[in-house]
């Protein structure tokens, strides 16, 4: 299909795409939406940033739709027809906003359950009837325990992001929210790559589903730059200054392996005049997420993090990625630079090389810049 008004998806939802300006399919939802628009169950593999969301919120949001112009709305309370299992509270945040971007037109309830915020929150947010449910993984389950949400009415369930969400170690909860559902249900799962943990997830859950592979999965997508600088002498802020020397029209994103690399850049580069914000782990919820606030808003033009930002994060106007130190797998390194380049945009990545990285830039390919 070469043309979204190709697929028979509701007139709702038709008008809906071409008020928000989407034409033509990615490569991913140009094979993903034939199968589950036909109700089969799929399992995608395509690189960051390719619109796998919309790959599989569409068919959602048009089952369940016809489901209720046929007669048949949700009476149930706690009950949702839909869910779509995230690995982290951001992603699911993104997830709900593109599904609300088109439930204005169909008036389907989307509510969210997500770690990070507060069970009472997440009970409330579970209460009455709606149609579609996003959450993280441990979060439903500890409703599930409880009681509190009940996915006997389940059509449709999708695992997105699922490597980074079984790498977490959630194949346990994974297995059970899938046990919760009804044998007859529709599953989807989508990665940007195929992990040890994703590839027994297939072999057993999703056993004898379609596959389908784009053709930049494990692989960086072609509107990419790619430039490798090399670091002398252990000496990497200087040549960092000099890169932020040139103004970038969007966001930076710098990654670092550490968190007390991500303080000691973002130290550095105060005191040299740069306004950044701090993403990564064990610091205040609140904070790190009016830090990515900040960012997204472009209120500030530099966010430096740890590979938590590296993975589901969708931030449109990050134009340039830095991979301060790089990654040790080539699967980090995929899922880093997908923060820029998404969706058919343009995107620049300047890693800093060092001896001992050699062997993953051989890897990567790019143009090497001397010092």
């Amino acid at each position: 299909m070469s043309l979204f008004t190709d697929f028979a998806l509701l007139p709702s939802l038709q008008a809906t795409l071409t008020e928000k300006g989407f034409g033509k399919p990615t490569d991913i939802q140009s094979h993903a939406l034939p199968i589950l628009l036909d109700g089969r169950s799929l399992v995608g593999v395509a690189e960051t940033g390719s619109g796998k969301t919309l790959a599989y919120a569409l068919p959602i949001l048009h089952r369940l739709k016809g489901l209720e112009n046929a007669g048949q709305p949700v009476f149930a309370e706690r009950q949702p027809r839909a869910a779509v299992i995230v690995p982290t509270r951001e992603l699911g945040e993104q997830v709900s906003k593109v599904f609300k971007e088109f439930t204005h037109a169909t008036r389907l309830r989307v509510r969210t359950v997500l770690g990070g915020t507060a069970f009472p929150v997440a009970k409330k947010n579970v209460a009455g009837t709606f149609e579609i449910l996003v959450a993280t993984p441990g979060r439903l389950v500890q409703l599930l325990d409880r009681e509190l949400v009940n996915l006997a009415d389940i059509r449709v369930l999708v695992f997105d992001e699922a490597d980074q969400m079984l790498d977490q170690g959630f194949l346990p909860d994974a297995e059970r929210i899938v046990s919760s559902c009804p044998p007859a249900r529709q599953l989807a799962l989508f990665s940007a790559t195929v992990s040890p943990a994703v590839q027994n997830l297939m072999t057993g859950l999703f056993s004898g589903v379609e596959v389908f592979r784009s053709r930049g999965s494990h692989r960086v997508v072609p509107t990419l730059t790619t430039l490798n600088r090399t670091v002398l002498n252990g000496k990497r802020f200087p040549l960092l200054k000099e890169i932020l020397a040139a103004p970038a029209r969007g966001g930076t994103l710098i990654f670092t392996n550490t968190r007390d690399q991500c303080d000691e850049v973002a130290t550095e580069l105060r005191e040299s005049g740069h306004e950044c914000r701090i993403y990564r782990g064990e610091m205040d919820k609140v904070k790190r997420r009016t830090n990515l606030r900040s960012f997204r808003k472009g209120e500030v033009g530099i966010l430096i993090s740890t590979d938590l930002a590296a993975r589901g994060l969708d931030v449109e106007h990050v134009e340039r990625v830095i991979n301060y130190h790089l990654p040790r797998e080539m699967q980090n390194y995929i899922h880093r630079v997908g923060r820029t380049a998404r969706a058919g945009r343009r995107g620049l990545v300047i890693n800093f090389v060092t001896e001992r990285d050699h062997l993953l830039v051989e890897r990567l390919g790019g143009e090497s810049v001397p010092r």
